[in-house]
């Protein structure tokens, strides 16, 4: 079916062309595209587990927004809740997101660097 070079490259790129996949992917990155969002994944991600109040202490963002965000990011199944007695504290939950939320911290650093 894909005889000559450029019929195999044009193969190729519809071979990767997983719509479900791509539509995955999508919401993955769209989780760190928000502002607020990125901040606490910032923060969650260096002092995990760490609870409402000292993620809205370390990053300036009110209780209530910070609480709504997390409420948002446990559905996305990226963060999750442990009880601590009766504080709430957050960690990434491991997957896809904490993935490029950690490679994208490294890209950032080289570009600062650079």
């Amino acid at each position: 079916m894909c005889s000559s070079d450029l019929a195999e490259r044009i193969c190729q790129a519809i071979a990767a062309l997983d719509p479900e996949a791509i539509a995955a992917r999508a919401r993955q990155f769209a989780v760190l595209a928000d502002p607020t969002r990125l901040t606490l994944l910032t923060a969650i991600r260096a002092a995990e587990p760490i609870s409402v109040s000292d993620l809205a202490a370390a990053t300036g963002i009110n209780d209530a927004t910070v609480s709504q965000t997390l409420r948002h990011l446990r559905a996305s199944q990226t963060v999750v809740a442990e009880r601590d007695g009766r504080v709430v504290r957050y960690r990434l939950a491991g997957g896809p997101v904490a993935e490029l939320l950690s490679v994208s911290a490294g890209v950032a650093l080289q570009v600062r660097s650079s």
